[in-house]
């Protein structure tokens, strides 16, 4: 009797450790190990590669906006430019070196394609090329009107962008940990309500983004007009999840540009500025660092593991890891 007792911790030893090598070494039928580093490639570049890759998204947008302009006009000779009175009475006439500020507004439509970089979680980079088509009514001063050329414009514009993100999935978990510090670790009811939440797929996200870039002028409303100076734009990007990959979004935006009016004849400029409030709407679609997996007869539909490489089972617009309710 002695002689077993002595034996079965030896015994317990081995086969834990049997197990234990076992467990290690073994791969389910299926490739599903959540216990992985989930590496996207066989090889450390490649790996780093794809890493990046899948921290770049390609955006497509369209929107609707309104715009102010306004022309601060100040000269030797007012009647070098195409200033009409619109009073019923004679012209009082605009006083030499007078400075005035014509005034008016209308609508404008632009469309978008840019780069986006996701750093970290933290912030986004990126830039883009746009084209924008907008009306242009001749602003007025009291009775006075500056006479434009054409009454449409269309702008192209270069620009970069810089984001921080202000709520996403990762925040609202940070959030929801600091919300129920106060719980004790014994309160089963509340701990389970936390990890519930915790668990719940959250698919918003809030970015403050901003922009820089340069004016091009394809079409104006006057021959004289000159883009010289950068515009400046800032916006809130609210952006939801249809998967994985693949996000729509809506963003308003307010731009500011300043671009001058060169008389041909006159050694003088006039200031043109342009206030424009946008509300944009489009699709981002990520690019997926994650290979499709093609293992002949694997029907597994979530994200797996081949041979220690993670692949995706699904299409990229598709949610990877879908729950109930999902499929």
């Amino acid at each position: 009797m002695m002689k077993v007792t002595t034996k079965l911790p030896g015994l317990l030893i081995v086969l834990f450790s049997f197990l234990a090598i076992t467990a290690e070494a073994q791969e389910d039928y299926f490739g599903i190990d959540t216990k992985a580093r989930k590496p996207k490639s066989h090889t450390g570049f490649g790996n780093a590669a794809r890493n990046v890759l899948s921290s770049i998204s390609l955006d497509v947008a369209g929107g609707y906006g309104y715009h102010f302009h306004k022309l601060d006009f100040i000269s030797t000779d007012y009647l070098a430019y195409p200033i009409s009175y619109l009073g019923e009475e004679s012209a009082p006439g605009i006083g030499m070196g007078e400075e005035v500020s014509f005034r008016g507004s209308n609508i404008a439509l632009p469309v978008n394609a840019a780069v986006k970089i996701d750093l970290f979680g933290i912030a986004t980079i990126g830039g883009g090329v746009a084209r924008e088509w907008g009306r242009m009514n001749a602003p007025t001063f009291g009775d006075y009107a500056f006479n434009y050329a054409t009454h449409a414009y269309v702008f192209d514009k270069l620009y970069g962008s810089v984001g921080i993100i202000i709520y996403d999935a990762r925040k609202r978990a940070s959030f929801l940990n600091w919300r129920y510090r106060k719980y004790s670790g014994s309160n089963t009811y509340m701990q389970a309500e936390r990890k519930l939440r915790l668990r719940q797929h959250y698919p918003w996200r809030f970015i403050l983004e901003g922009e820089a870039g340069q004016i091009m002028i394809r079409e104006s409303f006057d021959p004289n007009l000159v883009s010289v100076d950068p515009f400046y734009g800032v916006g809130v990007r609210i952006e939801r999840d249809l998967s994985d990959y693949v996000k729509v979004y809506a963003k308003p935006n307010f731009e500011v540009r300043r671009m001058e009016l060169q008389h041909p004849t006159l050694e003088e400029s006039q200031i043109f500025s342009q206030q424009l409030f946008t509300l944009n709407a489009g699709i981002s679609l990520r690019l997926p660092g994650t290979k499709r997996c093609k293992v002949s007869g694997c029907g597994v539909k979530m994200k797996h593991i081949h041979d220690g490489v993670e692949y995706r089972g699904s299409s990229i617009f598709n949610m990877q890891n879908r729950k109930i309710g999902q499929w």
